[in-house]
């Protein structure tokens, strides 16, 4: 094999490390998987909404599954700039090439000058809201704590604030059902509200509920729900009118309101709390522009802000950064600037902190998207991480051609890696026996709580 000697660190062990992983060791390349956490399936785990049960466990085996190829080797817990140096791995343990894929973990800010003294009080960013509502149920759950109350704003437009509303109102609904002697569960519910609501004889108006609003700064049909394909005027309006479609279907299932063509630019704040923000109305010019319409100031009083406008990745030391991503030599390998074996793949790449993303590079989703997402999206979802895995197999063989025309790194080299290697291991507790690490970290699920109790999840 050609790359038999070779050794390649990869940072990140979710679907883009895990593939990139796979399909190195599938040539002879050792590769090293560096987790900064104890499990290693990214949003999968924290991000993808806990209701996709059938959908998380298929992809987190998958994982599983690449991750145990003979040549893989697993580091878990170990984080890059907090436990590693960055400059040290690159320029000093030898591997033959290094991969981030490291993702997209950090929120994108608000733009409100002085919003983030606020984290904690009424504000509060998606990452930590969806790992939060993931979590919560957990009887050791230590992380952010989040304390859902009616009248909500969310403030986004994308696939995960209509999660992030869909969350809101499910447990909304689910506390106020309960207050009147109903028992559901969010497994129930994220069949839709509107069915559950319609079994017990109830409608939304009688839970007395104002429910969460998604402020959105362009129109409801610009909203990146779906692919959008300008390639034709009919086909333009086509989409356009899908993603109408998508989001109207969202509002009816699961009770909350979209506000398009509104922008936040300022902030309410009573004591040392955030108590809602300041909106100005927008318009969409003929071209597309998004134009801000002065003197349209309202003021929105709300008891919890969601921030969710998307996911850039964490600045770590060492990696030179571009705006809000890194800094690439080439688009074509994803080179990062000043090293010439280091090579950023997947989210890392394009700051896309959510997996639907994916989405608008994969393969076509046609209208029926419009009726099956929000009822059963684990399709849709599922095409998503496929057309990552695509890029991520397709991306490779430029990084590979790259490999072939270096020297791996002699016998020495190697053997002090993998003593670095087993060291790291050791720190963290972790023995080599990746299944069983697996198994006595994974988190309590709702669904195994909900079976307990006698409660039927799907």
């Amino acid at each position: 094999m050609p790359y038999r000697d070779h050794v390649v660190a990869v940072f990140g062990g979710a679907v883009s490390g895990a593939e990139a992983a796979w399909q190195l060791a599938q040539r002879g390349v050792r590769v090293v998987v560096f987790e900064q956490n104890a499990l290693p399936y990214g949003k999968i785990e924290d991000g993808l909404p806990k209701w996709h049960v059938r959908l998380r466990d298929r992809e987190e085996a998958r994982i599983d599954e690449k991750l145990t190829h003979p040549n893989v080797t697993f580091v878990p817990c170990t984080r890059l700039g907090r436990d590693l140096d960055f400059e040290d791995v690159a320029r000093n343990w030898g591997f033959s090439a290094i991969l981030l894929a490291t993702g997209a973990w950090r929120d994108r800010p608000l733009p409100v000058p002085g919003i983030d003294d606020y984290v904690g009080k009424g504000l509060v960013y998606q990452n930590a809201f969806m790992y939060w509502f993931n979590h919560m149920h957990e009887p050791d759950y230590d992380g952010p704590q989040v304390t859902i109350e009616d009248g909500a704003i969310v403030v986004g437009g994308g696939l995960a604030s209509i999660d992030v509303c869909k969350a809101i109102m499910m447990t909304l609904v689910e506390e106020r059902l309960r207050q009147r002697g109903i028992e559901t569960h969010l497994f129930e519910l994220d069949k839709g509200i509107d069915r559950v609501l319609q079994a017990h004889g109830l409608s939304f108006e009688e839970l007395g509920l104002r429910g969460c609003t998604l402020y959105y700064r362009r129109r409801i049909e610009d909203m990146p729900l779906t692919p959008m394909d300008t390639s034709t005027p009919e086909l333009l309006a086509k989409a356009r009118a899908v993603r109408r479609k998508v989001a109207e279907n969202a509002m009816r299932k699961f009770f909350f309101r979209i506000e398009p063509l509104h922008v936040p630019v300022d902030k309410i704040v009573e004591g040392d709390r955030l108590a809602g923000l300041v909106f100005r109305r927008t318009r969409v010019s003929d071209e597309g522009r998004l134009e801000q319409i002065p003197g349209s100031e309202r003021e929105v009083r709300a008891p919890l802000v969601v921030s969710s406008i998307g996911s850039v990745p964490e600045v770590i030391g060492g990696i030179p950064m571009q705006g809000q991503t890194y800094k690439l030599v080439s688009n074509d390998c994803c080179m990062v600037e000043g090293f010439d074996n280091v090579f950023a793949i997947g989210n890392a790449v394009t700051g896309r902190g959510n997996i639907n993303e994916s989405m608008k590079h994969g393969r076509a989703v046609s209208e029926a998207l419009a009726e099956l997402y929000l009822c059963d999206s684990d399709q849709a979802i599922g095409d998503g991480i496929r057309a990552t895995e695509d890029r991520i197999a397709g991306g490779l063989p430029r990084i590979l051609r790259r490999l072939g025309r270096r020297q791996p790194p002699d016998e020495a080299t190697r053997r002090r890696i993998f003593e670095r290697v087993k060291a790291l291991q050791q720190k963290v507790g972790y023995d080599g026996n990746y299944h069983d690490w697996i198994a006595r970290h994974k988190p309590v699920r709702l669904e195994e709580l909900l079976s307990r109790e006698g409660s039927v999840a799907h």
